[in-house]
């Protein structure tokens, strides 16, 4: 049995990896602090500002399309999805939270491409607040650490 990274004992190889950033732009004040930690732990990890690609779409729901788009290109090691989406009187929360985070798993699955998923599922702005540092530079790092992975695994 194959045991590459069990535990991640090894060091993240940024370097040489291409990803693609996909934010929302819905709840901007959220998603830019988000985009800005995960650029900034890529960067601290090795990979080069010019094998990123950031992108935006208008909401959560939108993030699965372009991931598709991307993923179908063999262009990226991993992709990494950034939204908030903040709960409110409605049942539209978790219409978009399910169906959003459904359509990042999909898109991973069925083209064998890494995604971080860092869409935020919050009660209100301050939980968003708190969690965005930590959450950017998690998907950096989980990004990093799958492309890893398969690149040891395939």
């Amino acid at each position: 049995m194959h045991n590459a990274n069990q535990g991640q004992s090894r060091p993240l190889r940024g370097k040489g990896l291409r990803i693609a950033i996909v934010q929302a732009r819905f709840n901007a004040d959220i998603t830019d602090r988000l985009a800005q930690a995960c650029l900034s732990e890529l960067a601290e990890l090795g990979v080069s500002d010019d094998h990123v690609e950031h992108l935006k779409v208008p909401g959560a729901l939108e993030l699965p399309l372009l991931l598709k788009v991307l993923a179908e290109s063999g262009d990226y090691d991993a992709l990494i999805a950034l939204g908030c989406i903040v709960r409110g009187q409605t049942y539209h929360f978790e219409l978009v939270a399910n169906e959003s985070g459904a359509g990042v798993s999909r898109v991973s699955l069925d083209h064998t491409v890494p995604i971080a998923n860092a869409i935020l599922t919050v009660e209100n702005e301050a939980q968003a607040l708190e969690r965005s540092d930590d959450k950017g530079r998690d998907a950096a790092r989980v990004a990093v650490e799958m492309a890893n992975l398969l690149d040891d695994l395939l």
